[in-house]
């Protein structure tokens, strides 16, 4: 079987450029192209950025943005992990509250805005309130999902040492499972930046959602309405490549599929 080859250092980081490149070259031919006066080029986004980081609006925006996600992210995890752990420890009394997580699990996090403005008001606690519904669920299904799929054989040599059932979870089940807790940890904080803009364009003054729609409504600044586009995917992608890198950690790879 022929090796696939691995990709050199360099070439990680020169095709995403030229890649980024040739859109930005196809971007700024197609508005040239149009004349376009509405949809910004990419020098005019730049100016536009650069006039928000003047004003310290920008820096502002953007902590307010990742202070929410922080918040309603950091109170997911200590609330979905032990309460995911305890479900996929004890098998009957997941089948007890399955029922009740399926039913609020599809709910979209955008849906709940108008219950968030009337149990917080229009501030903070509405949107980490709408960070936290988004990341619980993801959190709470990985954590069963990775505690079920330790195999049983884990237990049983676990036991064998004597380990208590609170040891067991935590020195043997828990690492198991924790690679498929880190995938749900990174799915549940992409969700909660997505949703932390969408709920500050209705129920916060602050944060780069609001500055979407604001710039769109004040003048119909389009051009700050693409710099806050393009600043919402870039910390995403930062905050992903954060994860991409915990995953990669020796000790914490350590799970039943490098083990068997």
């Amino acid at each position: 079987m022929k090796k696939i080859r691995q990709p050199r250092r360099w070439e990680i980081w020169l095709w995403p450029l030229v890649t980024a490149a040739l859109l930005l070259a196809v971007w700024q031919y197609s508005v040239l192209w149009t004349r376009t006066n509405v949809f910004p080029s990419p020098l005019g986004v730049w100016h536009g950025i650069l006039g928000l980081s003047h004003e310290h609006v920008l820096w502002a925006d953007i902590g307010a943005s990742l202070r929410r996600v922080a918040v309603g992210f950091g109170a997911a995890v200590l609330v979905g992990i032990p309460l995911g752990l305890c479900l996929g420890w004890f098998p009957a009394l997941h089948q007890v509250v399955n029922p009740v997580l399926e039913i609020l699990r599809p709910i979209s996090p955008i849906a709940w805005i108008p219950v968030a403005i009337v149990f917080f008001g229009v501030g903070d606690p509405a949107a980490i309130f709408l960070v936290f519904l988004g990341a619980f669920f993801p959190i709470v299904v990985a954590c069963v999902g990775g505690v079920s799929s330790v195999p049983p054989l884990f237990r049983r040599a676990g036991r064998n040492f004597g380990l208590s059932n609170a040891q067991l979870l935590r020195r043997v089940v828990f690492p198991a499972a924790l690679p498929q807790i880190l995938i749900g940890l990174r799915i549940a904080l992409g969700i909660g930046w997505l949703v932390v803009v969408a709920g500050e364009m209705i129920a916060v003054d602050s944060g780069l959602g609001y500055l979407v729609i604001d710039s769109r409504n004040s003048g119909k600044r389009y051009d700050l309405v693409v710099a806050a586009m393009l600043i919402i995917g870039i910390i995403g992608l930062i905050l992903d490549a954060g994860f991409r890198t915990i995953e990669r950690i020796r000790s914490v790879r350590w799970g039943f599929r490098h083990a068997v």
